[in-house]
């Protein structure tokens, strides 16, 4: 995240980045089950299909896959 380069999250991985103390102040999306762990994290939640936060890219579910490969592949 501090290297600025691309990162990608979907379903639960937020989970891995609040752990790691950088969403504060980022918006994403992910999994029902942690909406409240992101807004504790410091980060908006943002119920859509795909998420873009400069070098963050979030997705919610693996029913959002189409919409979050193509996001992925046109930040790369």
């Amino acid at each position: 995240m501090e290297a600025d380069k691309p990162v990608f999250a979907i379903c639960h991985a937020p989970q891995l980045l609040i752990t790691a103390d950088v969403l504060r102040g980022r918006k994403l999306t992910g999994y029902t089950s942690i909406i409240q762990d992101i807004k504790n994290a410091g980060a908006e939640f943002l119920a859509r299909e795909v998420v873009e936060d400069g070098n963050l890219g979030s997705s919610r579910s693996p029913a959002d896959l189409p919409a979050f490969i193509e996001a992925s592949l046109k930040k790369l």
